[in-house]
């Protein structure tokens, strides 16, 4: 599959509510060890892909998204822009983590983007 969905993502006010939410209906091992709490997820071999659930800063708002892998994030946004989408956050490298951006799609939903080979700590 050309650019793959590689992560998912699932914010909302309290974060650590989230991440004991579902790590207890679907059994997820999710590790908020870091500055920000954000809880990764690994997916496990072939079946599944990682992800994260967090909190947003307030104002945020909550949201449940998945990241195309691209070659390209600034080539991709520009296709994006003229597609009828809207960048919403402009790429940007997470501390220990992929290089990504997020964009709106004509509906308005929230997808976001890593870019191919960027990924700092080893989590899908």
């Amino acid at each position: 599959m050309a650019n793959p969905v590689t992560h998912f993502e699932v914010i909302g006010a309290d974060g650590k509510k989230l991440q004991d939410f579902y790590g207890g209906v679907f059994g997820w091992k999710i590790r908020a060890d870091n500055p920000m709490q954000y809880g990764m997820i690994s997916g496990e071999g072939d079946h599944g892909i990682g992800g994260g659930i967090g909190g947003g800063a307030e104002g945020d708002g909550r949201w449940v998204t998945f990241y195309v892998e691209v070659a390209n994030l600034e080539q991709t946004l520009q296709s994006i822009e003229g597609a009828g989408g809207h960048t919403l956050m402009p790429p940007a490298d997470v501390p220990g983590g992929p290089r990504m951006a997020q964009f709106s799609d004509p509906e308005g939903n929230r997808i976001g983007l890593v870019q191919a080979g960027s990924m700092q700590g080893g989590q899908g």
